[in-house]
């Protein structure tokens, strides 16, 4: 079984940066078409998929509310996805949470399309 671990969120001033950490275990099969994506969500508001990356080829998809200031990045020999957030704004603000799936998608940020998530981690950006 899958299991997923979030770590690195926190409260900042608008403008500022956080590094967010996705610690992954239990995959038992080829990581050539796994994906990890990361989510948030706000109060009150759907769950919003972020940003996501392959893990086997690396290819990274974002949304548009987020590219150019936030980075999906891994290090497979740990295991972790990490998301960098730059120049955050409170519209940022939610709980953001990693999810595993398996296979190629064109509906990446579709929560249906994963199996595992893990507990999420709160980020808090003031204005």
């Amino acid at each position: 079984r899958v299991q997923l671990m979030e770590s690195g969120g926190g409260s900042v001033e608008a403008g500022g940066s956080l590094t967010l950490s996705c610690s992954a275990s239990g995959w038992t099969h080829s990581a050539e078409r796994d994906r990890i994506t990361w989510f948030r969500q706000a109060p009150g508001e759907a769950r919003e998929g972020v940003a996501m990356i392959y893990r086997g080829w690396g290819d990274t998809i974002y949304a548009d509310s987020v590219k150019g200031r936030f980075t999906i990045s891994q290090d497979n020999a740990e295991n972790i996805v990490y998301l960098r957030m730059d120049n955050l704004n409170p519209g940022d603000t939610g709980i953001y949470t990693c999810a595993s799936g398996f296979g190629l998608t064109t509906l990446w940020s579709d929560p249906r399309q994963y199996n595992y998530w893990g507990q999420g981690t709160q980020v808090t950006v003031s204005s």
